[in-house]
């Protein structure tokens, strides 16, 4: 009986701890009365990953992320990292732990530049028939948004400017965070648009979420040892549920239906952004 009652008090205390982000009945202690704590109390304040504000944040989100973000749009912005500075913190570290478990990576390219040294883009741009012939300059297209993986390809100027330009924002993975952010920071918008959130409450949640995706992400590139590097639209969706639920207070039905209107708009933005990029690459090959 004991146990039980222990074991429903811890379930009962983690609840609260989860609506409130602290017990009311714990008194914090000060730093220093006991052990060495005061050896290396600061030292690690102005290491983003280290800090307290970090480690509370990464901390809040795993285990109450609803209720972070409810309390940062609130208004308590001096526990957390910003939204923004979280999203690149964690992909920066999922980026770095991935490219160092993942060699699939490399392979995909060279099968890739096998492809690419087939015809040189300049003399299939110039031949009269390239109207009609759509799959070279598709391929050509595709190979001006990476040409700092086809370095054989760059023959110009501007190309090599380019490549420098795509091996910088590549390296740093900041077109994957940043096209993400910005999809589902509107996706939400239009989903949450009866609720009247504010589109600036939904940028700082889409922001979180996507840092709650990249911690699934890196335990599946560390559980799978670099061979997966994404995770289940189905995990993606419990997650946002749980989101929906806790930070806006809604019902699970309401909840589960937000998620999903959410994910629609999420596909559909997705699928203009890539028609209106295909058209800029097309564009761009065709007039070269």
């Amino acid at each position: 009986m004991k146990k039980r009652h222990s074991i429903k008090a811890y379930i009962r205390a983690f609840v609260i701890w989860q609506k409130l982000g602290f017990i009311p009945w714990k008194t914090k202690t000060k730093g220093g009365s006991k052990g060495g704590g005061s050896f290396y109390k600061g030292a690690f304040d102005s290491i983003p990953f280290l800090n307290r504000d970090a480690k509370r944040t990464f901390q809040h989100l795993l285990l109450r992320p609803g209720y972070m973000i409810r309390d940062y749009i609130k208004g308590d912005h001096e526990n957390y990292l910003a939204p923004l500075t979280s999203l690149i913190i964690f992909y920066a570290f999922f980026a770095l732990v991935s490219s160092v478990l993942q060699p699939v990576q490399h392979e995909k390219r060279d099968i890739f530049r096998e492809i690419s040294t087939e015809y040189e883009p300049a003399d299939s741009l110039s031949r009269p028939d390239m109207i009609v012939d759509v799959a070279r300059i598709v391929r050509t297209g595709y190979l001006y948004l990476h040409l700092d993986e086809y370095p054989e390809a760059v023959h110009t100027q501007w190309e090599s400017s380019l490549a420098a330009l795509e091996d910088t924002l590549r390296s740093q993975g900041i077109p994957l965070f940043l096209g993400q952010f910005f999809l589902l920071w509107f996706a939400m918008a239009l989903a949450l648009r009866r609720l009247k959130v504010k589109m600036s409450a939904c940028a700082a949640a889409s922001a979180y979420v996507l840092c709650q995706f990249s911690f699934f992400m890196l335990f599946a590139v560390l559980l799978t040892w670099g061979r997966s590097t994404s995770i289940s639209t189905l995990l993606m969706l419990a997650l946002l549920i749980i989101d929906y639920r806790q930070w806006l207070g809604l019902p699970w039905k309401k909840s589960i239906g937000r998620a999903i209107s959410t994910g629609i708009w999420f596909g559909v933005l997705f699928g203009v952004a890539m028609m209106l990029i295909s058209l800029l690459v097309l564009l761009i090959a065709f007039f070269q």
